[in-house]
């Protein structure tokens, strides 16, 4: 390799967190003009009486800290919190085709929007409406449809239980169960596979789990970027000695050495601590065949200690008690080779076979587990055999052990529990009979593939979209944006201008929100909402600053509104009286979901409360009662036999990002700086393909589905520590090559972690 690196590329050695989090936190407020309001802004994040982080769902101790932000909640806050502003003077001087010219990250740092507007074709240009006409054009267009079905209703995980319960109550009395979310894409694997395995689609450990648990297993997430207020708690199980095993294809700096903000003694002596006491740099695509060499590791050592006369490693009283399909289980192991399970996870029998060691020693285990797992055409399965792990050894339903899946945005969790889903139950369906008086429509609704489909071939007509960016984040972005174009009604429901609003279809509405930092203030006075994070702790979210305009209203506001116009006195719902006081939206949540009893006054008090997870406390409510061990299909390759030479792509986030949204252009833990234009690949790959690290490259994905091209242009190839046989870009511009098509099966959830690519020398842009 040339010691001269490509323009950006620097290493950078410094632990994740430390001076240079705070360093990023101050900048970040600089950067949006809010230097004095922010640091007091900061200091209400995640507190009893103050506002829960419009970032990550990682939970806080009891709710109760009295610093408990990091660095990219920081720039999430203070992203809402900016004192710029979008306001109908900036779309009279931008076209929405020179807006389609500037880059996300661009579009989004203009600022907050302060008025409802309305796309004119004839001058390119958003102007403004008043509210009520908008309401009523939305009215006009929901009721000229042939039948409701031919209507799309998304939620963004940042809408809050409120907000999402009154967003699918209008949907439903409207007549459709057109649910596409964010979940769709990033945990729909999880909300689908662990309710076969265990009876519940969530996490089963509470925050307190993580001081009692032996050992922790990380798979497939980077906590110092997408859910950073965990690293306190890996901090301190480090520190006290708990193994923290990790199966990553990237090393992850937060994942190899942390300096804690809040610890004086590694701040003033510019130390760290290391958090993963072994990395297992799998393939992309490998964590299924990694999780079977584990359990065939298990199940080898378990035959050792019982020929040898004892009682074996596996919790057989655990097991014959409390689950069923173990032998099942152990024939699929049995048959799956050594050789094939080495081979597609890139890991060695020994470094699976140390890792299940680690694992059999440890009483109590904590499995977590991100997108990594959760983004392949066998997304499902992976999460099922994460469980089949935990199962042998009764790991699920004990302190100190369990499954944490890690959710991304703050309420994505709630939104789902709340009724946000297009399949609903049984039980969903009576609670709102119960609750409202009308019986909605049982038919499935459709997921966000399925959505942008009918979106392209014209079967829907309408979109809605309460937050969000979803073309950008969808599979085939082009395609994605294209279908938005062809759309009579497409309304835009957010706090900042993003690309999604830039493909305007017949009639376009792009309607300013209240964020999660703003008072909301209502006929009954101060409002405050609710959300729940990723261990189903249920707390109360209120804004305090002043709305960047007037004109601004809360998603329940606006939902409110759009349902008024659209359904008129239909069931005679009360939709002022709800806006009017949140706690009467409340009331009707326990009435349709009875685990949310007594809501009102559970919430107001310190930490909230938790949501019933039966597994939690050993209540498998599967089909049989029983936890179940669930195979999986053989370790299938995931490039054409004809492309064994091909490489398997894995999109990531940079640590200027969050989701879509681009808060800057460095990814410094990775060494990447004022750029977002390169792929990361192993050097040896780089080498045999007679190419060298700073050539430009085209990329071009290998999808038999169809006959399109999918390509991205002269990137900058960049050597990286990355197992041989992959390569990784930043989402979401690598989403182009990701086919809408290339999905798990069972959840429908976006092969984005294992993209058969070819990489060629550039052919110029």
């Amino acid at each position: 390799m040339s010691s001269k690196r490509p323009r950006g590329i620097e290493p950078y050695d410094a632990p994740a967190g430390g001076w240079g989090a705070l360093r990023a936190v101050a900048k970040s407020l600089a950067h949006q003009q809010v230097v004095t309001q922010g640091s007091a802004t900061l200091l209400k994040a995640n507190q009893p009486d103050g506002f829960d982080c419009p970032g990550c769902a990682w939970p806080d101790p009891k709710h109760t800290s009295s610093f408990e932000f990091c660095e990219n909640g920081a720039k999430a806050i203070t992203w809402e919190s900016t004192a710029k502003r979008v306001p109908p003077e900036f779309f009279a001087l931008h076209s929405v085709s020179e807006l389609w010219s500037w880059h996300d990250h661009q579009l989004e740092d203009q600022g907050r929007l302060t008025h409802p507007m309305i796309y004119d074709a004839t001058t390119d240009r958003y102007k403004p409406i008043a509210w009520d006409e908008a309401y009523r054009l939305i009215g006009e267009g929901l009721n000229a449809l042939e039948n409701p079905h031919q209507a799309e209703f998304y939620t963004s995980g940042r809408a809050s239980n409120e907000a999402a319960f009154l967003f699918q109550l209008f949907v439903r009395a409207y007549g459709t169960n057109n649910f596409p979310d964010c979940s769709n894409m990033c945990h729909e694997a999880t909300s689908v596979g662990l309710p076969k395995s265990i009876g519940v689609g969530k996490g089963t450990v509470l925050l307190e789990d993580f001081d009692h648990c032996d050992a922790i297993f990380s798979f497939g997430h980077n906590p110092g970027t997408n859910h950073p207020r965990m690293m306190a708690t890996l901090h301190e199980a480090a520190r006290r000695g708990v193994p923290i095993i990790v199966f990553n294809p990237l090393k992850e700096r937060a994942l190899q050495k942390f300096a804690s903000p809040q610890n004086a003694v590694e701040m003033a002596t510019f130390s760290s601590t290391p958090i993963a006491s072994a990395y297992h740099q799998v393939k992309a695509g490998g964590d299924l065949a990694a999780l079977k060499g584990m359990m065939k590791a298990i199940f080898e050592r378990d035959d050792e200690a019982r020929a040898a006369g004892g009682v074996g490693v596996l919790d057989r009283a655990f097991i014959d008690e409390h689950t069923l399909g173990l032998d099942d289980l152990r024939r699929d192991i049995d048959e799956t080779s050594w050789e094939a399970i080495t081979r597609k996870s890139g890991l060695s029998r020994a470094a699976l076979t140390s890792a299940a060691d680690v694992y059999i020693k440890s009483e109590r285990v904590i499995a977590c587990y991100g997108m990594g797992i959760t983004q392949h055409a066998h997304g499902t399965e992976n999460v099922q055999q994460l469980a089949n792990l935990l199962l042998l050894r009764g790991n699920i339903g004990r302190e100190g052990a369990g499954i944490c899946p890690l959710r991304g945005h703050s309420n994505v969790q709630g939104d789902r529990t709340v009724g946000i889903t297009e399949v609903p139950t049984k039980a969903l369906i009576d609670g709102m009979e119960r609750a409202f008086g009308f019986r909605p429509t049982a038919e499935k609704g459709h997921n966000a593939v399925e959505t942008i489909e009918a979106m392209r071939t014209g079967a829907s007509k309408a979109l809605i979209c309460l937050g969000g960016n979803l073309p950008v984040a969808m599979p085939d972005s082009d395609v994605c944006l294209e279908a938005m174009r062809k759309l009579d009604l497409s309304v835009h429901i957010a706090t900042k201008l993003n690309r999604s609003h830039l493909a305007p279809g017949r009639v376009t509405l792009l309607l300013p929100c209240l964020g999660r930092t703003d008072l909301d203030v209502q006929a009954g006075g101060p409002q405050s909402v609710t959300v729940e994070d990723s261990m189903s702790m249920v707390h109360a979210s209120r804004g305090f600053l002043n709305a960047p305009a007037e004109t601004l209203r809360s998603e329940p506001a606006i939902v409110a509104g759009m349902a008024k116009a659209t359904l008129g006195d239909r069931y005679g719902i009360d939709w002022d009286g709800m806006l009017a006081n949140y706690d009467r939206i409340r009331d009707k949540i326990e009435v349709v979901f009875p685990d949310f009893r007594d809501y009102n006054r559970r919430v107001r008090a310190k930490g909230g409360f938790r949501l019933t997870v039966g597994a939690s406390d050993r209540r498998w409510n599967t089909e049989t009662g029983k936890a179940m061990f669930l195979t999986a299909r053989g370790l299938e390759e995931d490039l054409p036999v004809a492309d064994r030479d091909a490489l398997l792509l894995t999109t990531l986030r940079s640590h200027d990002q969050y989701n879509t949204t681009i808060y800057g252009m460095d990814d410094r833990y990775r060494g990447v700086f004022g750029r977002r234009d390169v792929i990361f690949i192993n050097a040896k790959d780089l080498q045999a393909l007679g190419m060298a690290e700073g050539d430009l490259i085209d990329v071009t994905s290998i999808w038999r589905g169809d006959d399109r091209t999918r390509m991205v242009k002269a990137y900058t190839a960049v050597a990286y520590d990355i197992p041989q046989g992959s390569i990784a870009g930043y989402y979401p511009e690598m989403n182009v090559l990701v086919a809408l098509g290339d999905h798990d099966p069972e959840s429908g959830t976006p092969a984005y972690k294992g993209v058969p690519v070819r990489v060629t020398p550039s052919q110029g842009a």
